[in-house]
Parts: structure tokens; sequence; C-alpha cells
């Protein structure tokens, strides 16, 4: 497909719904190959075979970030299918309503394992492919709105592992500006996303029901944006929020 990431391969995790999805049809319509993953094979496959439709190339695999070699694996699949990877989109992530006071330990350990350990194994393994082939690619963390604030007294453990994703974010940019690398790295923050994420974390959608809340699509846009600034421009971190969003 033609479009301003012509060329290039993008691997997007947690595709299979919400922000993920909308971020493959988005790279797809800019022209990136795409290499999907995601723990709901059939929601994968069936996206796969939209963009395929549509004339995108594209390659999936069934990945829990939880599991070092799934992640380990999505990487190797890009090399295989076209040559390695350009773009990352680290947005596989979830929350749960977990007081620090009071919840088990479970939802705790699955935040922190799938929203930092597995966007660091990712991440890791996609700079060793960029600089194996000597590339300026571009990492982007999808974080949150609780990044910069904690929003509310049974989200404290969510957002932790959302201000350590804005920590890792400048802290993967200093280290590739020591040793002089053309790797960008970004991170978008949104605030209410009109997907699934609500129902995960408190049983309740009806968060989208008090105001107008982003679509999926919206931050798929700001994604593609951020990946397509010329080289010399690094966009640090994009808060969007909806504009009836109070904090």
């Amino acid at each position: 497909m033609a479009g301003e990431l012509a060329g290039r391969c993008a691997v997007v995790t947690g595709a299979s719904s919400g922000i993920g999805a909308a971020a493959a049809r988005a790279l797809a319509r800019a022209g990136a190959a795409l290499v999907l993953g995601a723990r709901r094979a059939e929601r994968l496959d069936a996206l796969a075979a939209e963009l395929r439709a549509a004339g995108a190339a594209v390659a999936t695999r069934r990945t829990d970030v939880r599991r070092e070699e799934d992640v380990v694996g999505l990487v190797a699949l890009a090399r295989e299918r076209f040559g390695g990877v350009d773009v990352l989109v680290n947005n596989a992530g979830l929350g749960r309503a977990a007081p620090v006071s009071s919840a088990p330990t479970e939802p705790w350990r699955e935040m922190l394992e799938v929203n930092v350990l597995g966007l660091l194994i990712a991440t890791r393994e996609a700079i060793r492919d960029m600089e194996r082939r000597g590339v300026a690619g571009h990492v982007v963390n999808v974080a949150s709105m609780a990044s910069h604030r904690v929003p509310g007294p049974d989200a404290a453990v969510y957002a932790g592992t959302k201000f350590a994703v804005r920590a890792i974010t400048e802290g993967l940019r200093q280290e590739l500006r020591a040793r002089r690398s053309p790797i960008r790295v970004s991170a978008v923050s949104p605030g209410h996303v009109e997907t699934e994420f609500a129902e995960g974390f408190s049983g309740s959608s009806e968060v989208y029901r008090r105001l107008k809340a982003l679509a999926a699509d919206d931050v798929a846009a700001a994604i593609v944006w951020i990946v397509t600034r010329p080289a010399h421009v690094e966009v640090h971190d994009v808060l969007v929020r909806p504009t009836a969003q109070r904090n």
C-alpha cells in the first residue's frame, strides 16, 4: 500500500481490539506492513483478514505479553516476514481496581507484568532488531492520563504502572541519545477512550455514558502523526483527553 510508511514494518501488541486494532488500521492506511500480536487469536485473525482485503501486508501471532517467548517470537516474526521492525507500538495493557491496602496480589502482578515487563521485553527485542539493521526506528508506548496523575483511590497500582511507562520512555530516550542512536521513542497518554478498558477495570462502562469519550481512532491518529514526523522531530508525549473530561 502507498503512504508515508510504505516499505516499513509496524509491530502492534494488544492488537485485537480497542486502540491496538485502530492503530493497526491507521498504520495500514499509511502504508505500513503489519505484525500484530494479541491473546485473542480469533479476533486477531478477523482483523488480519479485514486488513488484507484492503491491500495491507499482515502477519499475526497469538501473543500473551506475560510470556517472554511470545514477545520474542512476535519480533522474530517481523524479521522473518518483513525484514525487521521499524515501528513498535507497545499497546498491550490493562487496569484493575486494586487498592494498595486491600487487594489480592494477582491483579497487581498482572498489571505489572503486562503494562511494564511485557513492554520492556518488546522494546528490548525491537531495539536490538533496529540496531542490528541500522534503521532509524520508532518505539511508541501507549501510556495513559493516569501516568500524569492518580485518578482515584482504587487506581494507585494501575497509575503506578503507567508512571513507570513514562519513566521508561524518558530513560530510554536518554539511553539512545547517549549512544547517538537515530531511534526515537515516544508516548501517547489518552484519557477516557471508549474501549473494553472500563469494563475490565471496574466492571462497568458507565463512564462512557457520562461524557463523550475519545474513540480508539482518535488515539490511533495521534500514533500515526507521531511516527510520521520528520527524523529530526521526536515527539515525547502526547496527552489527549475528551473535551468533556475534567481531570
